[in-house]
C-alpha cells in the first residue's frame, strides 16, 4: 500500500461506544508510563486473545474458565484500542506499519479465540470455520475498501470492536445457565445459533458493502 494513499484514508468509527471510548482512550494514553510503548499494548492484545481461546478450551470441563475469558477480553480492548491511540498521542504514528501489523494480530487473534470455542463443547466446529470464513471474508472487504476508496471502517452501523467483546462477555455469562436451548423440540447448543447469527450478518453486511464499493469504484473510474 502506498504511503500517500493510506495516510489519506478518512477514519470512520460510528459505533455505539465510540464517544465515550474516545475519551477514556486520550486520558489512558496521556497517563501511560513512558516505558509503555505501542507495540507492548499490541503484544498485550495478542497475548490476551490467545489466553482467551485457551481458557475457552479449558472451560470444556470447568465453566468457572468463562470468567477468565471475560477477564481478557478487557485486557484484549485495552491493548488492542490503546496502542494506535498512544502512537498518536506521542507523535510516533507509523501509519503503514501500524495498519499492517495491528491488523495481522486480530487475524491470528480471532483464529485463537474462534478457535478455542471450537474446542470448548460450546460450540460445533463446523460453526466455528464458518465464523471465521466470514469474519476474514468481511475482513478482506475493509483493507480493500481502504486502499482503494481511502476510507477504514472500524465498525459497521452501531457495532465495532467494543461492543462485540461486549456481546461475547455477556453470551459467556448466559452460558453459565444455558449452555444449549430447545429449538424445534430438540436441543441446540446456543453458541451454534449465535455464531451461525454472527456469520449469516456478517455476510450479509459484506454482500451490501460489496455492492456499493464497486458502484463508488465505477462511478469514480467511469470510462
Amino acid at each position: 500500500m502506498s504511503e500517500a494513499v493510506f495516510c489519506d484514508a478518512r477514519r470512520e468509527l460510528t459505533s455505539l461506544t465510540a464517544h465515550v471510548e474516545k475519551r477514556a482512550l486520550l486520558w489512558l494514553a496521556a497517563r501511560m508510563p513512558a516505558w509503555v510503548s505501542p507495540d507492548h499494548l499490541t503484544a498485550l492484545g495478542l497475548l490476551a486473545m490467545v489466553a482467551a481461546g485457551g481458557a475457552y478450551t479449558l472451560s470444556a470441563s470447568q465453566p468457572a474458565w468463562l470468567h477468565a475469558v471475560n477477564l481478557l477480553l478487557v485486557v484484549n480492548w485495552f491493548g488492542d484500542s490503546l496502542d494506535g491511540t498512544l502512537a498518536r498521542h506521542r507523535n510516533r504514528s507509523r501509519p503503514r506499519y501500524g495498519f499492517y501489523v495491528d491488523h495481522m494480530v486480530d487475524t491470528v487473534g480471532v483464529l485463537a479465540l474462534v478457535g478455542g470455542l471450537a474446542l470448548s463443547a460450546y460450540m460445533s466446529p463446523l460453526v466455528a470455520v464458518a465464523i471465521l470464513i466470514a469474519y476474514y471474508l468481511l475482513s478482506i472487504n475493509i483493507y480493500l475498501a481502504t486502499y482503494t476508496l481511502g476510507v477504514f471502517k472500524i465498525a459497521y452501523g452501531r457495532l465495532g470492536g467494543t461492543e462485540l467483546r461486549m456481546l461475547l462477555a455477556l453470551g459467556n455469562l448466559v452460558l453459565l445457565f444455558a449452555p444449549s436451548v430447545t429449538a424445534f423440540g430438540r436441543s441446540v447448543r446456543l453458541y451454534d445459533i449465535c455464531g451461525l447469527a454472527a456469520a449469516a450478518a456478517m455476510l450479509a453486511t459484506l454482500a451490501v458493502s460489496c455492492l456499493r464499493n464497486t458502484r463508488e469504484l465505477f462511478r469514480l473510474e467511469r470510462i
